[in-house]
């Protein structure tokens, strides 16, 4: 089968809103839903194969039985990837996450969390918060047991289209009235750094994890700006975003017909950020819209798009 089509999990979060529904057309459950979890094999919320032979299957499932055949030759125990979109009516909270080695001493995780945002949609004047100002540790926990989040914090506007990669170990913030498409490794691991005091359903402050998130920052940031080319083609155009350890990420602009996507030795992650078409692969042509998540299988041949769309593609 060289097309998965995947089932989305959706999660609710204090800081979430209705443009999942609104925006992509989403059934999603009352309350404020913060995050669409496209394509998981995370235990958190996994997704289950729609149609065809594996349909009902969990993606975890056709990892451990069907790996080199369906994905490729991984010598990795758990999925490795995990694809969200997220809607942020509110501000997330401050927050970071720990690399491999980091997440395998402090929670017993196989994965960190290193990430990266394709900005869908920003209202005027939304920030993001990328990184930090202090020199060292000893800087970083001062700054934040004193509260001084102005003198700590870094901050920068956004808009729709921009890329942002987040390194494990740097500190962030996705602020209000911004929708991403996340591309970030399989992991659910969140250290808090702050959270403007907000509580939860219950009436109580949310938990913070201050002597983790200190020891799992980076000091001096790391932080980078990803510099972004693109490339025309027939029928579109494509710019790879990011390339490291733990994936790559490209986004995709189709605008007519026969849209070549190249075949792979790997299995390649795709959602759709807007418009419709088709995609056809193998001989087998399947309608697509803007909100599918779906899996193009390892070593899936002939693949062509046809019609307006932008995807974001993902590997490892």
């Amino acid at each position: 089968m060289s097309i998965l089509h995947l089932k989305p999990v959706f999660q609710e979060r204090i800081w979430g809103g209705r443009k999942l529904e609104t925006e992509f057309g989403y059934t999603i459950p009352e309350g404020p839903i913060g995050e669409c979890w496209g394509i998981s094999a995370h235990p958190a919320g996994e997704s289950v194969i729609e149609g065809g032979e594996y349909d009902g299957k969990k993606l975890s499932e056709l990892w451990n039985q069907e790996r080199s055949q369906l994905f490729g030759e991984y010598e990795l125990n758990e999925f490795p990837l995990l694809i969200k979109i997220l809607d942020a009516r509110d501000d997330l909270s401050v927050q970071v996450h720990p690399n491999d080695e980091q997440a395998g001493q402090l929670e017993g995780e196989p994965y960190g969390k290193t990430e990266c945002w394709y900005i869908l949609d920003a209202e005027p004047g939304a920030e993001i918060i990328l990184g930090h100002y202090a020199d060292t540790k000893e800087e970083v926990a001062g700054y934040i047991y004193q509260g001084q989040w102005e003198k700590l914090l870094r901050k920068m506007p956004v808009k729709r289209g921009d890329f942002i990669f987040v390194k494990s170990g740097t500190i962030h913030a996705i602020g209000k009235g911004i929708t991403i498409l996340e591309t970030q490794q399989s992991s659910d691991t969140t250290y808090r750094v702050y959270d403007y005091d907000r509580k939860d359903a219950a009436g109580n402050l949310r938990e913070l994890h201050l002597e983790k998130a200190i020891a799992v920052t980076n000091a001096p940031d790391l932080t980078d700006p990803v510099a972004l080319q693109k490339q025309s083609v027939e029928s579109g155009e494509t710019q790879e975003l990011i390339s490291v350890p733990e994936f790559t990420v490209a986004h995709h602009a189709i605008k007519g017909t026969s849209y070549k996507l190249a075949s792979q030795d790997r299995f390649q992650l795709v959602t759709v950020i807007e418009g419709s078409g088709t995609i056809t692969a193998d001989g087998e042509t399947t309608p697509i819209k803007k909100g599918d998540h779906f899996i193009i299988t390892r070593g899936t041949k002939d693949i062509t798009a046809n019609g307006e769309m932008e995807w974001i593609t993902s590997y490892m």
